[in-house]
């Protein structure tokens, strides 16, 4: 069936939803706007699914859910696993209906849908899958993307997001459904009163707040002074409820970003990682002036900070500097008061910065790396339990914002990482100390490791097969040097040769301690470029950031 063929059958068959109807009307005569939507299925992996909201099997909307959805149900009811799934949705556009539609086609599989009655965060997502005893669970969330996607994340048993092999089965019953037959839907409201949809009540939440809260070290903070902003995603009655049991009361709440609004329109990247999402915070800090500002993204599992930075302005952390801040601090407080574990293990992944290896040696503590994405930090909590000893388990972060310092769920989890800053910083100011005063004694201590991230776009069908390509000459002609420096090293993770999963990345190491990471986005068409090294000064180190910055762009354009 060409593409023209799939937009008559869409336009004949997609009545529910007439934005569907009319778009595919206003686009029939442009054969690229209907390539775009009709070149594939949208991608269905470990992330489960993520895309553009609109028509098309390249898209996400309520065809595309029906059909992963009877895809996951289909699997678990293969598989023997408990028929009953949680759902949770964040505030993106058509959230609640993609979770309603969600809970349609599982109750008419047999499967109880429990459903929470309002948006709530991805880790309470997580920890319902459990505390529910659940087969499976979806949370409606394109994280920290533009406000055109969407995407729906799929959870095992464990609350972890889904392994490449549950991923490969549920794929390949997905591929096995047809987008209008193949689905089966129950009526809403008659589910509902079968008891078939069910609301997750106020105890699973209160108990996940309770087991973020119990993870707590101990520092005193009340007297610390704090701006929050949950970017208009679902973050704020989980970090309000958690602030407020923990004793800090001098909160201020940016009022823009505080309500619910899938346009995130004070900021066209809600993503804590970029400045523009957090401006409107820091411009609350000016006249506030609090001891730290932090923001969550849409679906609340990654957290960013701001902190004094003595010019009476506030400089922002990033990813790794807070993992290590954590990472240094959870270490401290717990040798002090005698609850470190024996044989602690840390955690984080291959694109992080390489100050977590000092810092976690410096306390005895095993640092483990692990392929991008979080639910590969929750399988080795998952297997630590499976050894007898969850308690080894001390903390896990990435470098895009995401950290977990308890084994309460299995994803990156911003309610437990708002916790953990405003100790740490209650903490430091005990000391006389900012966070940004700790952060240079770690560098003074460890030397000046310096990262960044770049990313090249690929859009569309052609843009897919340039950066395959790409990936294919960076394999079979790797560059002997980058930025003047030798290429000492060059690990390839498709083969699966370093104890890993197979994983399309490169890694290549230079000599002085640097090193560039190339890797496909899992979520976004683009290539992500992961910078590191390390200087003896902060200017030295800037000034080789900057020299293997232009050395990327450079690799990115070459002939392939």
């Amino acid at each position: 069936m060409d593409y023209q063929e799939k937009l008559d059958r869409w336009m004949e068959r997609a009545v529910e939803d007439g934005d569907l109807v009319r778009e595919l009307a206003a686009i029939r005569q442009d054969s690229g706007a209907v390539s775009d939507r009709f070149y594939q299925d949208l991608r269905f992996g470990t992330g489960g699914l993520r895309g553009v909201i609109g028509a098309g099997t390249n898209r996400m909307n309520i065809y595309t859910v029906r059909r992963a959805t009877q895809g996951l149900a289909d699997y678990i009811n293969a598989n023997g696993l408990p028929r009953a799934v949680a759902i949770a949705h964040d505030s993106r556009r058509k959230g609640d209906l993609f979770a309603r539609e969600t809970a349609r086609v599982l109750a008419a599989n047999g499967i109880t849908a429990w459903l929470y009655p309002r948006l709530e965060p991805t880790p309470a997502l997580s920890w319902a899958v459990r505390y529910l005893r659940c087969g499976a669970g979806v949370c409606v969330t394109a994280s920290h993307n533009p406000a055109k996607y969407n995407g729906y994340k799929v959870y095992g048993p464990d609350g972890c997001q889904i392994t490449p092999e549950a991923a490969e089965k549920v794929l390949a019953a997905i591929e096995r459904t047809d987008y209008f037959d193949g689905v089966v839907l129950a009526d809403y409201d008659a589910a509902v009163a079968g008891g078939r949809i069910r609301e997750i009540d106020d105890a699973c939440l209160d108990a996940f707040i309770d087991a973020v809260l119990a993870l707590r070290p101990g520092s005193d903070v009340s007297r610390l002074k704090l701006v929050y902003t949950p970017l208009n995603g679902s973050g704020l009655e989980c970090v309000q409820r958690l602030l407020g049991k923990m004793g800090v009361t001098d909160v201020t709440v940016v009022p823009e970003q505080a309500a619910p609004d899938g346009d995130f329109p004070t900021c066209p990247y809600p993503n804590p990682e970029i400045r523009e999402a957090m401006e409107a915070g820091l411009r609350l800090c000016e006249e506030v002036r609090p001891d730290l500002l932090l923001g969550t993204d849409p679906d609340c599992d990654r957290m960013g900070a701001a902190v004094p930075d003595g010019q009476e302005g506030y400089r922002l952390l990033t990813g790794n500097e807070m993992g290590v801040l954590l990472l240094d601090y959870l270490c401290r407080v717990r040798l002090d008061r005698g609850t470190m574990p024996e044989r602690p293990v840390a955690v984080t992944t291959i694109v992080s910065t390489d100050m977590a290896a000092p810092v976690a040696a410096r306390y005895g503590v095993e640092l483990r790396r692990t392929l991008t994405g979080f639910k590969y930090i929750g399988e080795q909590i998952g297997a630590l339990e499976a050894e007898g000893h969850p308690e080894r388990f001390l903390f896990g972060f990435e470098e895009s914002y995401g950290y977990l310092s308890g084994g309460h769920v299995r994803d990156k989890d911003a309610v437990n990482a708002v916790m953990l800053a405003c100790e740490c910083a209650a903490w430091y100011a005990g000391q006389g100390m900012t966070l940004l005063d700790a952060m240079d004694a770690l560098y003074e201590t460890f030397g000046y490791y310096q990262n960044g991230l770049l990313s090249k776009a690929f859009e569309g069908e052609d843009g897919m097969r340039a950066m395959e390509a790409l990936m294919a000459s960076l394999r079979a002609d790797p560059p002997k040097k980058i930025a003047g420096q030798a290429v000492t090293d060059v690990v390839d993770y498709l083969h699966g040769t370093t104890g890993l999963l197979p994983s399309d990345v490169l890694a290549f190491r230079l000599a002085g301690e640097g090193k560039l990471i190339v890797r496909p986005s899992g979520t976004e068409p683009k290539l992500k470029l992961y910078l590191s090294v390390r200087g003896g000064s902060r200017e030295e180190a800037g000034a080789m950031l900057a020299a293997l910055e232009q050395a990327a762009g450079e690799l990115m354009e070459r002939k392939r």
